[in-house]
């Protein structure tokens, strides 16, 4: 990888080497490397399917703004002209990366009420920077596939005899409908420009506290199912702590947010990116335009997203739980 932390170095103006480039972590989209050189580090994320440079912008332009309001998150690095996003070279392999400050730090506690009650304002402060948002939302949010859809890519998959098609089946005959049927449209009156993966996972806690990562998704969205979709992570999924959903929310409101949990349709940002991410990665476990190790991810995440899936039950409790809060 010296070739590609050299080029990374020249097109970001980081200074003379030498320069190396260790792998870190792989997401869904994307995998980080760490670039290191003259005593400083840096985060880089290379795209693995390609980029959309207006989503890239909108990144950019959120996290900026709400620096400004006091969420700390890293900075989002320029190259040289000045692009929030590089192409390696084809020799390099021809992805889409982008640079950020490295983040010394360990994943957030979801856990540790002094983390949940800074989420809540902190996802209060992003409703508050992106309200009057009038950008119509990500499909991927908004909307999930048909029952025909799910048909043909379980016989794909059962046909290619991948050890989890009968779990699959066995979702889709019982949940997936339940869950589709509360994924509709949002209020144009509710929304917000907001980061949309709010996850602890891209949370690490530093030596000053608290750094939100991964703008990725930055867009437009429901106040509403946003907040409920973060209460649900946060606290715990399924097996959520009615101790933690009820800090976060009241932390939230407390710090000017003003969005509420309403019902099951509050829920609909969650059940559509759920269905969605187990529908694109069981895609992807049988793609042969993609490399081996993608296709083995992907068959990971289909396992664990079964295993957690959202359960109607568990929402209408955590609505009951959430009910003196508003």
């Amino acid at each position: 990888m010296h070739d590609t932390a050299d080029f990374m170095a020249d097109i970001y103006a980081l200074g003379t080497g030498p320069w190396t480039m260790t792998p870190v972590t792989r997401g869904a989209l994307g995998q980080i490397w760490k670039l290191t050189g003259n005593g400083s580090s840096w985060a880089v994320k290379e795209l693995l399917f390609g980029c959309d440079k207006q989503q890239v912008h909108r990144e950019a332009a959120l996290r900026n703004a709400t620096e400004k309001l006091g969420i700390v998150s890293p900075r989002f690095i320029p190259n040289r002209d000045g692009e929030y996003v590089s192409r390696l070279p084809p020799p390099l392999g021809g992805s889409y990366v982008k640079l950020y400050d490295w983040v010394n730090g360990t994943e957030a506690d979801a856990s540790d009420p002094e983390v949940l009650s800074w989420f809540g304002r902190t996802l209060a402060l992003l409703h508050m920077a992106g309200k009057g948002a009038t950008a119509t939302p990500n499909a991927w949010y908004e909307e999930c596939h048909l029952a025909a859809d799910w048909a043909e890519l379980h016989e794909e998959i059962r046909q290619a005899g991948l050890p989890w098609s009968d779990a699959l089946g066995q979702f889709l005959s019982t949940s997936a409908a339940e869950l589709t049927h509360h994924v509709t449209t949002s209020d144009p009156g509710d929304l917000v420009t907001s980061h949309l993966d709010l996850q602890p996972q891209n949370v690490l806690v530093g030596p000053a506290g608290p750094v939100l990562l991964d703008w990725d998704n930055a867009g437009s969205t429901s106040a509403e199912r946003e907040l409920a979709r973060a209460i649900y992570v946060w606290s715990g999924g399924n097996q959520f702590q009615t101790d933690s959903a009820r800090r976060l929310a009241r932390a939230y409101v407390d710090a000017g947010g003003r969005a509420t949990v309403k019902g099951l349709d509050s829920f609909s940002m969650l059940f559509a990116t759920a269905l969605n991410y187990l529908y694109v990665q069981a895609e992807c476990a049988i793609d042969p335009t993609v490399t081996a190790a993608q296709r083995e991810f992907a068959s990971g995440q289909v396992v664990a997203s079964l295993r957690n899936m959202p359960d109607l039950a568990a929402a209408s409790r955590l609505i009951q739980a959430l009910e003196t809060e508003w």
